[in-house]
């Protein structure tokens, strides 16, 4: 099985790895490094094939691999989310410093958003609605923020 569930579900996969050679250039006489190959095969389409170079400590197991493999699916979906929610990608800069300033902010309001649901979540607040601005009703992704909906319907009643 995969590392991580998808939108759909558990991932289900087959792995398949190998360990390469130590390389000298890079890792010298005592190499802390493997290098590994992995290979995953879906099991619903099996013809589908991903491919994976990865450098690990010397005891990472198979399932550290595949685990940390996973998390790309997780990584995905923050910059998805942070994309749809806090402007990620609407930038229009000409030079390094704006574009990573702008960067900057969407990824910390994007980090602010998530932990403000979290504690939400923990104390266990009920859930709001998705701010007006959305077109689509349902949450995208499970870190989606949220508004209360007394506070929307006042925002409505008061434009």
């Amino acid at each position: 099985m995969c590392g991580n569930d998808g939108a759909k579900g558990p991932r289900i996969c087959d792995w398949a790895a190998a360990r390469l050679p130590a390389v000298w250039e890079f890792d010298g006489d005592e190499p802390t490094r493997q290098r590994w190959m992995l290979v995953r095969r879906s099991i619903t389409k099996p013809d589908e094939l991903a491919y994976f170079l990865a450098s690990a400590p010397l005891q990472a197991t198979l399932a550290d691999l595949v685990r940390i493999a996973g998390c790309r699916w997780k990584i995905e979906e923050c910059f998805q989310s942070a994309k749809n929610e806090c402007g990620l990608e609407q930038y229009e800069v000409r030079r390094y410093t704006g574009w990573h300033r702008h960067i900057t902010l969407a990824m910390l309001a994007h980090a602010f958003l998530a932990v403000t649901a979290a504690h939400a979540r923990e104390k266990g607040e009920r859930s709001g609605t998705l701010p007006t601005s959305w077109t689509s009703h349902q949450p995208r992704f499970a870190v989606c923020w949220q508004l209360p909906t007394d506070i929307l319907r006042h925002r409505a009643t008061t434009r």
